[in-house]
């Protein structure tokens, strides 16, 4: 994921047939949402998907608390405060099964692993009601219920032009396995990308905070006194003026591999978010048509058994073409 669900904080719903909840959050204030209103705040956490004036409504109901305190929507949090959020059951869904094929790379009572192709949004959002990996999971197997929420079982999320693996739970025993164990880091997240220009260390570690850019509110930034975040990478194969690199995410941060590699200075190829965009004009990259970011091993215990397996994906045709032109 590189955009993966934020595991430490928000929980999840898991495909299966138990009643909808109420979802209870903690919710600690990092230092960049310090003095930030707190319907703001609420609004900006990806993983909660709320708008504004959802979040100004569940303030006026009580269901959202500082410090044990109820505020107004327009108070500014503070340095150490703690935002409590008491979510209501989610109303009854109405996503379509559709019939679109899925790429199953292995599948139990528990969990299911798909691998996702570039173009598929993961779960339903605003103008992307259909066609995404969610419904297609509803089609794969129409016993799954939604129980009200557009994301069930999803544990992490890739984005919509990231292809390769990911993990969806099945029931709450197996949802709540997998998000111990994105918790205690042991499972295995493994990227291939290729970057701008030519790593100088062959190896490294990145080690910076992401969080919300102060001045692009749709964009992930480094931010000191944001949410922390580590990447591990290691040189594949260097070319003239690109880097092909294994990398592997010990946190789990929206675009948490794109903000990094451009922290460093050296964007994914393809990027139209993050970092610069002359890979356009190299004839050898430019046809890319999408990041070259691909979700390529998986790895985690198996929730009923304990058993650790590891899943690879293939690099798709399109990215292996631009490193065949660049060869």
């Amino acid at each position: 994921m590189d955009d993966e669900l934020e595991a430490d904080e928000i929980g999840v719903v898991a495909l299966g047939s138990q009643p909808a909840a109420e979802e209870y959050h903690i919710l600690p204030i990092p230092d960049a949402a310090v003095r930030t209103r707190l319907d703001a705040y609420l609004a900006s956490l990806d993983d909660l998907s709320l708008s504004r004036s959802y979040a100004q409504k569940l303030i006026d109901e009580g269901r959202v608390t500082v410090s044990g305190k109820q505020r107004a929507a327009s108070w500014k949090l503070r340095r150490d405060e703690i935002v409590s959020l008491l979510l209501p059951p989610p109303a009854p869904s109405d996503l379509l099964a559709e019939q679109i094929p899925l790429n199953i790379v292995y599948e139990d009572s528990d969990v299911i692993v798909v691998d996702k192709p570039a173009g598929m949004v993961v779960h339903p959002a605003p103008g992307h009601a259909r066609g995404t990996l969610v419904n297609a999971l509803l089609g794969y197997d129409p016993t799954l219920e939604m129980n009200g929420t557009n994301r069930p079982g999803i544990i992490h999320r890739l984005d919509k032009d990231t292809s390769g693996l990911l993990v969806v739970a099945r029931n709450d025993a197996a949802r709540d396995s997998l998000l111990h164990q994105m918790q205690a880091r042991t499972m295995l997240k493994q990227y291939l990308a290729l970057v701008q220009g030519k790593l100088k260390h062959p190896q490294g570690i990145i080690d910076a905070p992401i969080d919300r850019n102060p001045r692009e509110r749709k964009q992930m930034a480094v931010v000191m006194g944001g949410r922390p975040a580590r990447t591990r990478y290691e040189t594949i194969s260097y070319f003239a003026r690109y880097t092909y690199v294994r990398v592997r995410l010990e946190t789990g941060r929206t675009h948490q591999i794109r903000v990094h590699m451009n922290y460093i200075g050296h964007s994914i190829v393809g990027d139209s978010v993050y970092g610069d965009q002359l890979w356009k004009r190299d004839r050898e990259v430019a046809s890319v048509g999408r990041q070259f970011l691909h979700a390529h091993r998986l790895g985690f215990n198996l929730p009923h058994s304990g058993e650790y397996r590891e899943f690879a994906s293939p690099l798709p045709t399109d990215l292996q073409q631009v490193l065949d032109n660049l060869s």
